[in-house]
């Protein structure tokens, strides 16, 4: 199977694409298989991110437009919150890219966070780098939101975009060690609205003392996406950004988390909760139970 799909994946088979995701989203035997299978491609992955009501998914689907007119394939991962009743993503925001569903240079899928803290999909490594052997230009990783604690897109995306909007003044301060860390580029959305231009002043001004992981000023680009203006401005930067990237250290960090992860649940596969029980409490009655001994045993 894995093999067989993998032929149809490389051709960018849309529903064997789409159906590798669930294998993987709900860890189907023989997943891993496909996985190792996966040869090395570096699509370039492009993260979205930002407070909720930025309009971060009218800004996607306005980026997705830009991209294809370029005669460029998209592949786009939703992150959702979870629903609280089946852990699916809660799909509301999505028919705002309604028209792109039959476009054949476009991919799109809602995942769920499931409850990961980072405000990705526990399995958004594995997901992304199915999608990196597909036939696609670029991969955008929309996330759940922005803050102290999730800033996994940091470490996945190879640049990543903060989507703000003019109200968000006194958000900003208070976020703004975090997003320093985060964003390559800032997007001021809905910049029809009032105060827009002193917005952006201000946040130029914040942004003027702190390059704690920059060489040079972030690029700040003012959008509106829901009339497509600014959205070839920020095309471009993101573009120029991708040319000049290099292999962040947070990327190798964020793959050993997860290296360490999987190795962790690979060698506790074998480890029962009951048995162990079991075994500690005939030693106890025995009055021959040491744990440091006891978990001796379980070292490779």
């Amino acid at each position: 199977m894995p093999i067989n799909m993998l032929q149809h994946i490389l051709h960018g088979d849309v529903r064997s694409i789409a159906r590798a995701i669930s294998l993987i989203e709900n860890e189907v035997p023989g997943y891993e298989e496909l996985m190792e299978s996966l040869p090395h491609f570096k699509t370039p992955i492009i993260g979205i991110t930002g407070p909720p009501g930025a309009g971060k998914s009218t800004l996607v689907d306005a980026l997705i437009g830009s991209i294809v007119a370029t005669d460029k394939k998209v592949a786009v991962l939703c992150v959702d919150p979870s629903s609280p009743f089946n852990m699916g993503a809660v799909l509301g925001d999505r028919v705002r890219m309604s028209e792109w569903y039959n476009n054949p240079a476009v991919f799109i899928r809602s995942l769920a966070t499931r409850g990961s803290l980072g405000g990705l999909h526990p399995h958004i490594i594995e997901i992304t780098e199915l999608l990196k052997v597909a036939p696609y230009d670029y991969i955008i990783v929309e996330t759940v939101g922005v803050g102290q604690s999730e800033i996994e897109i940091v470490g996945l995306a190879d640049v990543t975009a903060v989507v703000l909007v003019p109200e968000a003044g006194d958000e900003i301060q208070t976020m703004k060690a975090g997003l320093m860390e985060i964003a390559d580029v800032f997007v001021v959305n809905k910049c029809d609205r009032p105060d827009a231009d002193r917005f952006v002043k201000n946040l130029k001004t914040m942004l003027a003392p702190a390059f704690s992981r920059h060489t040079a000023a972030v690029p700040i680009i003012k959008t509106t996406a829901s009339a497509k203006e600014g959205i070839r401005e920020l095309h471009a930067s993101l573009e120029e950004l991708l040319r000049h990237h290099e292999m962040a250290d947070r990327k190798s960090w964020l793959l050993a988390e997860r290296a360490y992860h999987l190795i962790e649940r690979n060698r506790m596969k074998d480890v029962n909760k009951q048995r162990l029980k079991e075994a500690i409490e005939q030693l106890q009655q025995k009055n021959a139970f040491n744990l440091y001994k006891f978990v001796q045993q379980f070292h490779n």
